[in-house]
């Protein structure tokens, strides 16, 4: 044998160890080890890992730095050495700073590896023994038991009420159960009763299995290829960024080529003189700090989301999420909080009731008519807590330091237990001795329990209603035992109806007196029914919230899940994904029948309905990709396997920090700490702001930028001397520019992001909106400059510069207030509002002082001291850029 088996769960146990050329007592070592050299280790390779050296370079690929290279070098052979060292430190750091960044993130998702499965139980040489799980081989009898992780594909040769976990590979948020029967050839991955899956794990039984698929041969495997086919895309963001600096490029080069043409055929300057005076105009229109200031914006947006539990893995993602039109989530521990509730219990005679308290915090009450009622005296619901607390195997780990509590079980066993410790029961303070226990079986779809009280001994029983109806006789009500009259059936199965429409599972609890020390799984019958529950996964109590902000906010939300489509549609509507709508309207599809329709058909369905269940990870892919032919740009949550490659071929993979796996999380750009519906939301508007924040400081930069080109073209033109040299603009760049853009870009939100539409995914960061604030901005600061020049250069041509010098730099300083909100006055959001704005204002009038008035920094950039009166002329002169900007916004509100 020496090829896999391509549908182990097609044939007969014995067809299937004779293919894989084995028997129930498992290989001989030498015979694994032989399987082993032919198959490989049962391990899934590793995408290489970014080097250093790649991330280093990577920092260099900008049209931005490639200028500003070029400029230092023409600088270095024109002998202008101060000028030199100052662009390729500015170089260096920019790239230091996107360097940081980006190790860090990838430090933190590589620390977030864990869940990997070391070692597997099997039978070799016939004997049970413990292995390394990368050295399983097709053929190996694996044994596995109830809390094992299950380390490899395989067919069951052998079970007892075996249930497993397959959250993460299929979707479905119950234990499923299984058998060693035969599953019909067609059937789905989460259909396929007879196998188990690499990666899920067992949450109830006995089993042994027979590895049938190893390595990338196995269900998360081929995920993993399909990983691997998905191209590494460029970022929304990076698109944007590449454009913006492109178009800098050009209006770099081109004021520098037309002031070189103008200066030495027009002018007649020499050829030396001409192009220092070049290199000044190539240094003014390039954003020197633009760079670092998109890094650091992001790196703020990146914080500030970690502070409302997003983890941001890739840095652009922060600025792609504001621009995100439709939202694909997983269901299960994403919208809900996937820990099993029982929210009803209905006793017949009795008024339904209530119980509050949602997942395994043991607290709650019980109310009738919503009023809390006392529970002591009704001996009936308290016969049901005792049976929900005794026939039960499940447990809890408290932890005291987070006050959280973590299910060791089976989930429906879990939610009944908190029941139980919601009424005041506990199993061990019951003075029960067990006598027997049968765990839970799909076959007969009940477990129980045989109990001594005393000397009184007593079955319980928990399972499916119509099955614990079908076997019962008698009915337990406040008024005490009496026979189950058809009545009551006919009551109860119409609260079961009920309840399951509401995606409820139903457990019916019952009893019978009994005199032998063993459960006779014949005699379980002549029960007392006493009731039933109904518990679900609930919806997050701030999920509807947050899908109605995404409404607000004009963004789809679309649950994509595993699960039944039932349970789909409960929770779509409890989180108003969907609205109450007709039962002749279609609100939900399965992927069976998203296989039925056509081309045009499957784009009207996935236009229409926001509610897709029972998907495998290719039809997730499937319609991630529909939607971004429909010019959507998507968000994608998830926490599975099955997830992983819709993850990474969404714009933006948000995948969860505590249920999710490790492949999810290395398909992310995002990882949520709180696996949280809400947290994304607010992500979203986090990368909202920073889209906009990184709109602001890239345009406050470029004002002054073209201000000073346009400043060196007037001048040459107008015959005057070059009003700044080179190093003096990289001061203004740099400096004065620099400690105020750093500050811009911790502007907050102010309130109403949320309740605008998404900005198209083609939208440049330089757009017409900002071309008002440009033309303004750039007609008072040239035209200021050109003023301060012609008057101060007839003193002396660096007093010529230092009027210029000031100018400019007082109205970037007072542009910093126009920035903060290109549409609200600043004095609606408040003057003082960001104290870090301030801060660096206050810094920056500091270092123009110094620089123009300190002897020796005035004369290393060739300043002349001005008197205070002309620094508060020019100071009043420089704030006509905030009072115009401020009457521009009250007429363009006004309109």
């Amino acid at each position: 044998m020496e090829k896999y088996l391509k549908y182990p769960h097609s044939l007969k146990v014995t067809e299937v160890l004779n293919e894989l050329q084995t028997n129930s007592n498992g290989l001989t070592s030498k015979e694994a080890q032989r399987r082993l050299t032919l198959y490989g280790p049962n391990e899934i390779p590793e995408g290489r890992s970014v080097s250093i050296f790649y991330l280093i370079f990577k920092q260099f690929k900008s049209w931005l730095v490639i200028i500003l290279i070029i400029a230092a070098v023409i600088s270095w052979f024109a002998n202008h050495v101060l000028d030199t060292w100052v662009i390729i430190a500015v170089v260096f750091i920019n790239a230091g700073i996107g360097f940081i960044q980006e190790y860090r993130a990838d430090k933190a998702i590589a620390s977030l590896r864990k869940m990997i499965v070391k070692t597997a139980k099997l039978l070799r040489n016939g004997k049970v023994t413990t292995e390394p799980s990368v050295k399983l081989v097709p053929g190996d009898i694996l044994v596995l038991e109830e809390g094992d992780r299950i380390p490899a594909d395989g067919r069951i040769v052998y079970s007892k009420n075996l249930r497993t976990m397959e959250a993460s590979l299929t979707g479905e948020s119950l234990p499923v159960s299984k058998n060693e029967g035969i599953s019909l050839k067609e059937l789905s991955q989460a259909d396929r009763k007879n196998m188990v899956w690499k990666g899920t794990f067992v949450a109830a039984g006995y089993a042994k299995v027979v590895v049938t698929g190893t390595g990338i041969h196995t269900a998360i495997g081929k995920i993993s290829e399909t990983l691997a086919g998905i191209k590494v895309k460029q970022t929304n963001f990076m698109k944007k960024t590449d454009v913006l600096a492109k178009q800098m490029s050009v209006i770099a080069i081109s004021s520098a080529l037309i002031i070189f043409l103008i200066g030495y055929f027009y002018r007649h300057f020499n050829l030396q003189e001409i192009l220092l005076i070049s290199i000044a105009a190539l240094v003014a229109a390039v954003p020197e700090g633009l760079p670092a200031v998109i890094s650091i914006v992001l790196a703020i947006g990146a914080y500030r989301m970690a502070k409302r539990n997003a983890i941001v893995s890739e840095f652009t993602a922060t600025e792609t999420l504001g621009a995100v039109t439709a939202i694909l989530t997983d269901k299960t521990g994403t919208l809900t909080k996937n820990m099993l509730t029982v929210r009803n219990i209905f006793i017949p005679g009795s008024k339904d009731y209530s119980i509050t308290g949602v997942g395994w915090f043991p607290i709650g009450n019980f109310l009738q008519n919503k009023a809390i009622i006392g529970i002591e005296k009704d001996k009936s619901l308290q016969k049901l807590l005792k049976i929900a607390a005794a026939s039960n195997n499940s447990e809890f780990r408290h932890d005291k330091q987070s006050d959280t509590y973590e299910l060791i079980g089976d989930p429906t066993e879990g939610a009944l237990s908190v029941l139980a410790r919601k009424g005041g029961v506990k199993s061990k303070f019951l003075h029960l001795d067990k006598l027997d226990d049968l765990p839970f079986d799909s076959t007969n779809k009940y477990r129980a329990t045989l109990i001594k009280e005393g000397e009184n001994i007593e079955l319980f029983v928990t399972g499916a209603p119509e099955i614990i109806l079908e076997r019962s006789i008698s009915i337990l009500t406040y008024k005490g035992v009496s026979k189950l009259q058809k009545s009551d059936k006919e009551q109860i199965k119409k609260k079961i109806r009920e309840w399951s429409d509401q995606a409820m599972r139903v457990i019916a609890l019952a009893y019978k007196k009994q005199n032998i020390n063993k459960i006779d799984e014949k005699a379980i019958d002549n029960l007392v029914i006493v009731g039933i529950t109904g518990m679900i996964d609930p919806p997050r109590p701030d999920a509807k919230a947050a899908v109605e902000k995404c409404k607000q906010a004009g963004i789809r939300v679309i649950m994509v899940t595993g699960d039944h489509v039932n349970t789909a549609v409960a929770i779509a509507k409890a989180t108003g994904i969907i609205e109450d709508t007709p039962t002749n309207n279609v609100v939900a599809l399965t992927e069976q029948q998203l296989l039925q329709l056509d081309k045009v058909e499957f784009d009207k369905a996935i236009r229409n309905i926001s509610v897709f269940a029972r998907l495998t990870p290719k039809m997730k892919l499937k319609i991630a990709k529909h939607l971004q032919s429909m010019e959507h740009l998507i968000a994608m949550t998830g926490d599975g396997v099955n997830d992983a490659p819709a993850l990474k071929q969404a714009d933006v993979g948000i995948s969860m920090g505590i249920m999710g796996t490790d492949v999810a999380r290395d398909s992310s750009d995002l990882v949520l700490a709180d696996d949280n519906f809400a947290s994304v939301v607010n992500a979203v508007e986090e990368g909202r702001i920073v889209f906009t924040n990184s709109r602001q400081t890239s345009f406050f930069l470029v004002t002054t930028n073209i201000a000073e080109s346009f400043t060196l073209l007037i001048s040459i033109l107008l015959g005057l001397p070059m009003p700044l040299t080179a190093t003096q603009i990289l001061w203004l760049n740099l400096v004065t520019d620099g400690v105020t853009v750093m500050a811009l870009a911790t502007e907050p939100g102010h309130g109403d992001i949320m309740k605008s539409k998404p900005m198209s995914k083609n939208e440049n960061i330089l757009n017409k909106e900002v071309l008002p604030f440009l033309f303004i901005n750039i007609v008072l600061m040239v035209g200021l400059s050109i003023a301060a020049f012609y008057y101060y250069n007839s003193y002396s041509i660096e007093k010529g510069r230092t009027g210029v010098f000031i100018i400019m730099a007082f109205t970037q300083l007072f542009n910093v207030f126009n920035l903060r909100n290109i549409h609200k006055s600043v004095f609606e959001i408040g003057v003082f509002s960001n104290k870090y704005i301030n801060l660096s204002i206050g810094v920056s009038v500091l270092l123009l002082i110094m620089v123009t008035e300190v002897p020796i920094l005035a004369t290393l950039f060739h300043f002349k001291s001005l008197y205070i009166v002309d620094l508060f002329i020019l100071f009043v002169l420089s704030s006509l850029v905030l009072w115009t900007a401020e009457l521009y916004k009250y007429l363009h509100k006004k309109k």
